[in-house]
């Protein structure tokens, strides 16, 4: 990989070696990184708009973008960001003296269903492109 980068030090970089520079596994720290600052977020969402489909559609299109990022086991993303919902709605209750419906307790645990079908679909996409526009 590194050689392609190499040869082309002229300037004449292509979309394919650009694609395959970023989408390189060479350490999950950051993604991983991302995925807490992602579920942190989707947590303070949840608390402070109290809206379940804002939520779900935030954790749904985290855990696509971090799944297409690094497609190997995706369900790690699931667990990355969807454990922060109830974790928030959880320290809401202790620290902020929130207290929640109990439809709001288990509405908390939803985040697990569409960061499912959000991983995994971003899995598939990247599967896709791959084979779509991988060079040949």
């Amino acid at each position: 990989m590194r050689d392609g980068w190499a040869r082309n030090r002229g300037g004449d970089f292509t979309s394919t070696d650009f694609y395959e520079h970023l989408m390189t596994p060479k350490s999950d720290l950051p993604i991983y990184l991302l995925g807490v600052l992602l579920g942190l977020c989707s947590g303070i969402l949840e608390v402070s708009a109290g809206d379940l489909l804002a939520t779900a559609l935030f954790v749904l299109i985290s855990t696509m973008v971090l799944a297409f990022i690094r497609p190997q086991r995706p369900w790690r993303w699931i667990l990355v960001v969807g454990v922060f919902v109830p974790i928030m709605r959880l320290a809401a209750y202790f620290v902020l003296t929130q207290k929640p419906y109990r439809a709001q307790i288990w509405e908390s645990g939803l985040g697990f269903v569409t960061g499912t079908a959000g991983s995994y679909c971003g899995a598939l996409a990247r599967r896709g492109v791959d084979e779509l526009f991988r060079a040949r």
